[in-house]
């Protein structure tokens, strides 16, 4: 006869708790740790100062409407024209990347290592001092405009270079081959049939590079503008020196989030739609 009660004994006892249950139980004491830290935090911090500091109502209305008509329509403006010659500079870059002449391989991918490598600060400063010493009486044209449209292309397209590259190169051949089939040089076949299609690809992360080049357009400060020049950032800022206040600062963020976070949602629902078109 069989020993069963041995055979009990060795048998390894299972947990009484199946996997679902496990997870369940892992997820409930994940948002228990959640919920008791947002209370610390709501218990622990100084609510009368935090509102006195940074939530003056009749202070923020006072903002209005120049934070709007002057900072953040100087935000959009340097964002933009940061975001042209960055593009601009970015396919001539990416074309560069992808010829046959070694030459122009080789001066774009030193480009392209130095201004991803440098903070976006030093090309404000390499801009706005070194380029007026190194060419003395040149004139940016624009004026700081033209200074902050130079400084945040030139960061911008090392990045949109390697983007716009990786689209035309996520193409399909047979593209090119079919239009030159037809006749079109390699020039107007690139041109015509494939930087198109490359565009729709890269759209997603090109207006993503938007969104970073909208909180860069900070750094104007240091190219030293006037009053009237001002971005969100400076704008906010020198309304918090003024009045000895905080408001003006988070009301400068909160205008930053007006743009970011529509765009953001575009960039979003822009990738949704390049996977599902890729299925």
């Amino acid at each position: 006869m069989t020993d069963t009660g041995n055979e009990t004994a060795l048998t390894p006892r299972r947990s009484g708790l199946t996997r679902r249950q496990k997870r369940a139980l892992s997820r409930g004491a994940q948002y228990l740790i959640f919920v008791a830290a947002v209370v610390a935090l709501a218990v622990g911090a100084d609510w009368g100062r935090l509102q006195n500091q940074f939530a003056q109502v009749d202070l923020a209305k006072q903002l209005f409407p120049d934070i709007i008509t002057l900072a953040l329509k100087n935000t959009v403006l340097y964002t933009l024209s940061g975001f042209v010659v960055g593009l601009v500079l970015g396919m001539v870059i990416a074309l560069m990347r992808l010829s046959s002449v070694g030459p122009y391989r080789w001066v774009s991918g030193i480009y392209i290592e130095i201004f991803r490598g440098l903070p976006a600060l030093l090309i404000f400063i390499f801009v706005g001092v070194a380029v007026p010493l190194a060419f003395p009486g040149t004139e940016i044209p624009g004026g700081t405009y033209g200074k902050v449209a130079i400084a945040l292309g030139l960061v911008s397209a090392a990045y949109m270079a390697e983007t716009i590259r990786a689209g035309i190169q996520a193409v399909p051949k047979g593209q090119m081959e079919a239009a030159r089939s037809l006749g079109f040089s390699h020039a107007r076949a690139m041109i015509s049939v494939v930087i198109p299609q490359a565009f729709r690809i890269v759209i997603p992360p090109l207006t993503n590079e938007l969104v970073l080049l909208f909180k860069d357009s900070s750094l104007v400060l240091f190219l030293g503008v006037t009053l009237e020049e001002r971005e969100l950032a400076k704008f906010g800022r020198d309304l918090a020196s003024q009045t000895a206040n905080s408001t003006p600062i988070l009301v400068a963020g909160l205008c930053y989030l007006l743009v970011t976070v529509p765009l953001g949602f575009v960039v979003r629902r822009l990738e949704a739609k390049a996977g599902e078109a890729t299925k």
